[in-house]
């Protein structure tokens, strides 16, 4: 077994892939400010290294890497890298020193879609601040890997999900109020036909993934896949399956998108970036090289988000 470094490992994903690792028998170390819980409890936390270090503030020391280098760690993988600096500082200090760098990274590394589902092999055509850091992070990691031997891969979660996460809603933002609305019969308004897509994927999904890459080293390293749910489903299908969860009949009507966005006031930014993605992405290469099969479908997962919602007193169910 390996001794496995989890750089921000109490956050979503973490709190999946920790217990995991620990019942395959794992040595785990978690490092993260110290300030988050987990989302969910579990035994294995209490079988753990946690190791307290402010990302931001150790990399303006030049430190960051090093402390992570000290731990000592087989594997590392970093759910928390967001630049191209932060990737450098962490590598040129794990160097040699490393088995296995796993780099988290997005679907925002892709804009707006030629052809769907998109595969990796498409180019990356970032349009945001976040989008360009995280696809900067992968050519770079990509190049040490080809040229240099650096073990790295990469893995791109798609709108992560779970219990204690709001999903992306229907209209493509964080707002669970939208859940609400629909439990109570309300309308829901879309944008053009709400024929746009989002590509969910439960927490628990990214998880078994990095497991797979784990254990299909020879396979994963020097490579990037995407990591989803089977399908990405339509922003009307979903918001009539919400409907329907909730008892309620459909009551759905549409505006152009830019009428549209114009009335959602602070989630406007946040419904615009899902929106104009539309995302739609293939899993077919982390199936065929790694084993990789979803447990949930994007409505499977965001439904277990939502009845999470309800019993926490978020989402009214009525």
């Amino acid at each position: 077994m390996s001794r496995i470094v989890v750089i921000g490992g109490s956050g979503h994903v973490g709190s999946y892939l920790i217990p995991r690792l620990v019942e395959l028998g794992h040595e785990v170390v978690n490092v993260s400010r110290g300030t988050a819980k987990p989302y969910r409890p579990h035994y294995a936390w209490g079988l753990i290294e946690s190791v307290a270090l402010d990302r931001a503030v150790e990399e303006k020391k030049g430190q960051f890497g090093t402390k992570i280098a000290e731990l000592n760690g087989d594997i590392v993988v970093d759910m928390i890298s967001f630049d191209l600096a932060s990737t450098q500082q962490i590598v040129e200090a794990l160097r040699g020193k490393v088995q296995h760098y796993l780099f988290c990274s997005t679907i925002w590394v892709y804009g707006r879609l030629v052809a769907v589902p998109s595969t990796e092999t498409d180019p990356t055509s970032p349009i945001d601040a976040y989008g360009k850091g995280k696809a900067e992070s992968e050519a770079w990691l990509m190049r040490e890997a080809h040229l240099n031997g650096f073990p790295a891969t990469c893995f791109r979660p798609g709108h992560i999900v779970g219990e204690g996460w709001v999903p992306t809603t229907p209209l493509g933002n964080s707002n669970p109020e939208v859940y609400s609305r629909i439990a109570r019969g309300g309308e829901l308004v879309l944008p053009n036909l709400g024929h746009e897509t989002l590509h969910h994927v439960h927490a628990d999904d990214v998880a078994q993934w990095v497991i797979c890459a784990i254990q299909n080293r020879a396979a994963s390293v020097g490579e990037i896949f995407n990591t989803v749910s089977e399908q990405a489903i339509t922003l009307r299908g979903y918001a009539e399956a919400v409907y329907r969860w909730f008892g309620r009949e459909p009551r759905i009507s549409f505006k152009p998108f830019e009428e549209w966005v114009g009335e959602l006031g602070e989630f406007a930014e946040n419904s615009r970036g899902h929106i104009v993605r539309s995302s739609s992405h293939s899993i077919e290469k982390s199936r065929q090289r790694l084993g990789y099969k979803p447990r949930y479908t994007s409505l499977e997962a965001i439904h277990q988000s939502v009845r999470a919602l309800v019993a926490d007193g978020k989402v009214a169910s009525a």
